[in-house]
């Protein structure tokens, strides 16, 4: 399988299950890694056969700027449905990291999901 890493994405939210957490919007780090067959986009060198990045990244600053949750499991979850909305990806791997929260150290979790919806490889020929 292939692989699709989009790292870095800094989204500021309001998530958090300590009192104030979500008074004020926080910085959060994600990075999504995507498992799926690239030959298409491989072979075509046309956008219209790959995973566009940047429709990835919105996707995640949209859900960590409009949402709100206790937990960033919740988080990372709501981010990979998102992800896996596209039928074309196999598995999402979604990190999700809190800097500057616990007097220097980065708290974060990673989820790994299955795609039910994924097509699967290509017929040969």
């Amino acid at each position: 399988m292939d692989v699709i890493r989009v790292d870095g994405i800094r989204a500021f939210g309001r998530h958090g299950a300590d009192p104030g957490e979500r008074d004020a919007a926080q910085p959060f780090d994600v990075t999504v890694v995507i498992e799926s067959d690239l030959s298409a986009a491989a072979g075509s060198d046309d956008l219209k056969d790959a995973i566009d990045y940047s429709v990835v990244r919105e996707a995640v600053a949209r859900i960590v700027e409009s949402t709100s949750f206790r937990l960033i499991e919740r988080l990372a979850a709501e981010i990979a449905r998102a992800v896996l909305e596209d039928p074309r990806v196999a598995y999402a791997e979604i990190t999700v990291a809190k800097p500057g929260i616990l007097q220097g150290a980065t708290p974060g979790v990673t989820l790994r999901r299955p795609n039910p919806k994924f097509r699967g490889w290509p017929e040969p020929g």
